[in-house]
């Protein structure tokens, strides 16, 4: 599978399946397409898991294109909001957590699961809420997140201090809570 991000403000992701290659969406995550492609929408996993996803912001349904043909089709996706087209390559049993409704598209190794907040101040102040998206690998998926992304690794023990609704995704290893700012004036009016 190759592919393509198109745009700046509102991108579009160009997927080129060879012969016998699938990826798989929410339903309705889907633009346009070309070639012999095969739509097959389905729970991809039972009515737990169409709930699980529904839970996390996506739909109960899922949407599995597959190039039924000998030459290569396209199919493109486009995000809910503008913003950017995140790829990311996981390994086997390899994970990231998502706020809710990043998931775009993946191939079918991928598998898209609830995640839910441990910790009660994070769940209710947090912005994102309780549910998150937990994405495990192997293959390569593709993430839609709002507004403008900026990536930073943490050094062992290092923190940072970010306004909840703007993490994109982060790896399980990070941990996350909600704290209070000092000073009356900045609860009531920061």
């Amino acid at each position: 599978m190759r592919y393509e991000i198109h745009g700046t403000v509102m991108q579009s992701l160009d997927v080129y399946l060879a012969s016998g290659e699938s990826m798989y969406t929410e339903a309705g995550g889907m633009a346009w397409m070309k070639g012999d492609v095969e739509m097959k929408t389905d729970t991809r996993g039972g009515v737990m898991a169409g709930l699980g996803r529904k839970l996390a912001g996506e739909s109960f349904f899922m949407t599995t294109y597959t190039n039924r043909g000998a030459s290569e089709a396209l199919v493109v996706f486009t995000p809910e909001a503008p913003g950017k087209v995140i790829p990311l390559k996981l390994g086997p049993s390899q994970n990231i957590i998502a706020q809710r409704d990043a998931f775009m598209c993946a191939e079918l190794g991928v598998e898209l699961r609830v995640h839910f907040r441990k910790r009660l101040g994070s769940g209710l102040f947090g912005g994102e809420g309780f549910v998150l998206q937990d994405i495990q690998g192997p293959g390569t998926l593709f993430l839609e997140i709002p507004g403008e992304v900026r990536e930073y690794t943490l050094a062992s023990g290092e923190t940072m201090r970010i306004d909840p609704g703007h993490i994109a995704f982060f790896e399980p290893s990070v941990s996350y809570d909600i704290t209070t700012v000092k000073g009356l004036r900045n609860v009531f009016f920061s």
